[in-house]
Order: structure tokens, then sequence, then C-alpha cells
């Protein structure tokens, strides 16, 4: 046999369907094995409960032929009726008659093979209520069922009485149930077998189409889906989840490749313009003041460039948990008062009106401060930069049941309900935004990092033409119970 012939046997039998079948097998077997076990029992129980009918019947016969009479037994029935010379005979078959004490009266022959019962058992037996019941084995080693009781004569004389019935033909019956449920038995194995490798193969005939469609999958082809089966089962629930699976993959795919493209422009946007600018004031810059500018224009496109290289590797230590944060109580209130007055510049030169509502005169979190001022810078610069002239943004810090909640809300373009799941996701840019407006798509992954690194919750509500609003609620310094004071604002 060759190596390939045996490396495909190694394979089939480690194969799941083959394991299935042969757990299924040898659970088969010892079910019926168990089972065969069972109802020969039950079928013993049977035989030897109707052999003890039988005999409770002949031994209540009996007193209607045996008379006693002086200790000598007389069978009285009709010599020519054929019915009840059988009945007799078959009771004298196996038959004793002892007196009270134990004396034998009369026996049969097959009763003397038997063994007669000994004086003391005898007298047991006469003290109890009870029927006497006993399995005695002849000398040929055919097995008897024995019944005895008490016997009283006409004259109100005590006697012992046991007759008896072979027991060869329940193990005949036995036996031949043995023999023909255990021929029977390898047929019902095999075809067992059989059924479950088949069943076996349909079973996981979905996992065979799970593995073909997970071969199919690449980088260009991650569009693949199973169809579901409609049996609302386990392996439904398999495809259902695999194909979530698949949407999350090719929405993290399709995310990176445009993350690749969108940073590819913007790294090479910026080394061109320095490039160009260096080599105009080369070969076209005649005085101190040209290179001057030159040199300028390329500062401040280098600038730019360092910041998307800080904000990408700022955001990449934060994700693998390499950026610590330094917590201390911090007033959210004065961070949030502080940055409003940064952005009114920013805000006056693009004719919108800023404005903080502080509901408490302190609102302590456990903080890190760099991190939170991000937070609101990103949550204020991205509500001016998406708020046309003349709109207005408001941010609100307020006391909720032990959590500090602040808001910022415009009066802005709005952003469309199918992107709403996916703004927090990295690099994820809103479709249909002006590219002047567009950046890298990092500031609210930045939020949502922040946010999460704090304990807290952000959620959004948006309304497409009219505004938006971003809900941040942390939870609240413990040392200190905020006091409720006046509205402070600044516009």
């Amino acid at each position: 046999m060759t190596f390939a012939a045996l490396a495909a046997r190694a394979g089939f039998l480690r194969g799941l369907r083959f394991r299935i079948t042969v757990t299924n097998a040898v659970f088969l077997i010892g079910l019926l094995v168990a089972m065969g076990f069972f109802f020969r029992g039950v079928l013993s129980l049977i035989l030897d409960a109707q052999i003890r009918d039988v005999l409770n019947e002949e031994w209540y016969a009996a007193k209607s032929y045996l008379v006693i009479h002086r200790n000598k037994p007389v069978w009285r029935y009709d010599h020519m009726d054929q019915e009840e010379t059988f009945i007799v005979e078959r009771m004298r078959h196996v038959f004793l008659l002892t007196d009270k004490d134990g004396r034998v009266i009369d026996y049969s022959v097959i009763y003397e093979d038997l063994g007669l019962n000994p004086a003391a058992d005898i007298q047991k037996a006469m003290q109890s209520k009870d029927p006497f019941w006993e399995v005695r084995i002849s000398s040929e080693g055919e097995p008897y069922q024995i019944r005895g009781g008490v016997f009283v004569d006409d004259d109100n004389e005590r006697f012992f009485v046991a007759i008896g019935r072979s027991l060869a033909g329940n193990e005949r019956t036995l036996a031949a149930f043995t023999r023909d449920y255990y021929m029977l038995l390898p047929w019902l194995i095999l075809a067992g077998s059989l059924l479950g490798w088949f069943v076996a193969g349909s079973t996981l005939r979905p996992v065979k189409e799970f593995s073909k469609t997970a071969e199919a999958i690449t980088g260009q082809n991650l569009s693949l889906r199973l169809p579901l089966r409609g049996s609302g089962d386990e392996l439904d629930v398999l495809t259902v989840t695999f194909n979530r699976m698949m949407e999350r993959l090719e929405r993290s795919f399709e995310m990176t490749r445009r993350f690749s493209t969108d940073v590819s422009h913007e790294l090479r946007t910026p080394l061109t313009a320095v490039r160009g600018q260096l080599e105009v004031a080369l070969f076209t810059a005649k005085s101190q003041e040209q290179y001057r500018e030159a040199i300028i224009t390329a500062l401040e496109d280098v600038e730019r460039l360092g910041q998307t290289i800080r904000a990408m590797l700022l955001l990449s230590q934060a994700e693998s948990g390499q950026l610590a944060l330094q917590r201390a109580p911090l007033d959210l209130c004065a961070v949030v008062n502080d940055l409003v007055e940064q952005f009114q510049i920013p805000a006056e030169e693009a004719e919108l009106r800023l404005s903080c509502e502080l509901g408490e005169a302190t609102a302590l979190i456990e903080a890190d401060r760099i991190q939170i001022e991000r937070l609101v810078s990103n949550l204020l610069s991205n509500a001016l930069k998406y708020t046309h002239k003349g709109g207005r943004v408001d941010a609100r810090v307020r006391a909720d049941h032990g959590d500090v909640v602040l808001e910022v809300a415009d009066t802005g373009m709005g952003i469309p309900p199918e992107y709403l799941p996916h703004i927090f996701d990295r690099f994820y840019r809103v479709p249909g935004s002006s590219k002047e407006k567009q950046g890298l798509g990092l500031g609210l992954s930045f939020v949502a990092w922040i946010v999460q690194a704090h304990n807290g919750t952000i959620t959004v509500d948006s309304k497409l033409g009219e505004g938006t609003t971003f809900v941040v609620r942390l939870p609240g310094y413990a040392g200190v119970e905020p006091a409720v004071n006046e509205v402070v604002g600044a516009a």
C-alpha cells in the first residue's frame, strides 16, 4: 500500500463523519444489548408469573379432588372423564403429602428425585400464612417450580401438600428468544450504522459548504454569503454568525482599503507640496524674501504632515493599550469653559455662535486631563466644521444621578441615519461631506476610545438638515458631592 493510500485511509478514519458514525454505532450496540437483557428479564418474569399462576390454580383445585382418609390420600374424580384424569395426573406428577409434623405420607417419583423437604422446613411452612415457593433441580439438571401450603381435610386435620411444574419450557423459550435476538442484532447494528452514516453526511453537508466558502474567500472576494437552510437549528445559527462575520470582515477590509488610499494621499500631498515649493525656490527665487516665503509654505505642509502622523500614532498607541491614563480629580465645567473660550475666535471667523451652559459650579470626574481636553476639543471642532454660517454650537454640562453629562449640540447639516452606526469607526468619514471639511476620520474614534477608557458612554442623535447632538456620560468623582449652582454661559 502506497503512502498516499495510507494517508487517505488515515484521513478517512479521522474524519468527523466516520467518528460520528462509529460513536453512534457503539451507542447503538450498547443500547441494543441492554435492551436484549432487559426484554429477556421481562420475558423471564412473565413466564415465572404464569407458572406461579398455574400452580396456584392447580393447588387450590387439588382440594376438590384430594381427600385424606386415615392418613392416606384418596383422589376422587371420574376415571372415565379424560379431562379430569389429565388434571389429576398432572397434579400427581410432582406431588408431596406430609402430616403437620413433616412425616411423609405420599410423594411422586419426580419429587423424590428433586429431594423431599426436611421436616423442619415443613413445620416452618405450616406455621406461615404465605404459600411455600421453591425452585429445585432434578438429577438430570431440569428445574422445577414447587408450590406448597397447608391443606385442611374434612376433619380439620392439617397436612402439607406441595405440587410442582417443570421450568424446562420457560428455559427453552428464553433460550430461543436470546438466540433469535442476538442473531438479529448484527443486522440491526449494520442497518443503524448505515443510517447513521447517511444522516451524518446530510448533517455535515452545510459544514462542507462552510469549508468551500472559506476556501473561496480572498481579499478581493469578501461578498460571499452562505444561504440559510430555514430549519432554525444550530446550523442556521452558525450560518447567520458566519455571514455576520463576513460582513464585518468586508466592512473592515473596505475601511482599511479606503484608509490606505486616503493616508497615502494625505501623506503624499504635503510631501509633494514641500518638494514643489523647494524646487521652485531653488530654481526661480532671486531674493531672500522669496526664499523665506517658500520655506514658510514648506514648513506649513510639514506641520500638516506631522499632525497626521502624530494622530495615527496616538490612536494606534491608544488602541494597543500603550497610552496610560493619568487619572486625577478634574472639574469638567472648568475644562469645557476654557476650551469654549479658546474656540471663540474660529467660531467668530466662521460666523457661528458658540456658547456653553454649565449646570454645576463643579462637576468633578476622575480622569486624564489631556485626554478629556482632546475629547472636548474634537467634539467642538467637529461641530464647528459641519455647521453652516449663522448657526450655533452649544456645550452643556450637568449632573445626573451620580454621573456627569456633557452635551455638544449644533445646528449643522446633520448625519444621515444609515451612517450613524459607523461614525465612531476608525477612519470612517460620512459620504457626501465636502472635501474641504473631511479629515482622516480619526477624531470621533479618539472620542469613543477616551470615553470607553474612562468607563463612560457616548451616544449621538442627529436629524438631517437640523443638527447633531453628542451626549457623553462619565462617572462622577465619588470623593465630592457636586452642588447645584447658577448657570454660566459664554457666547
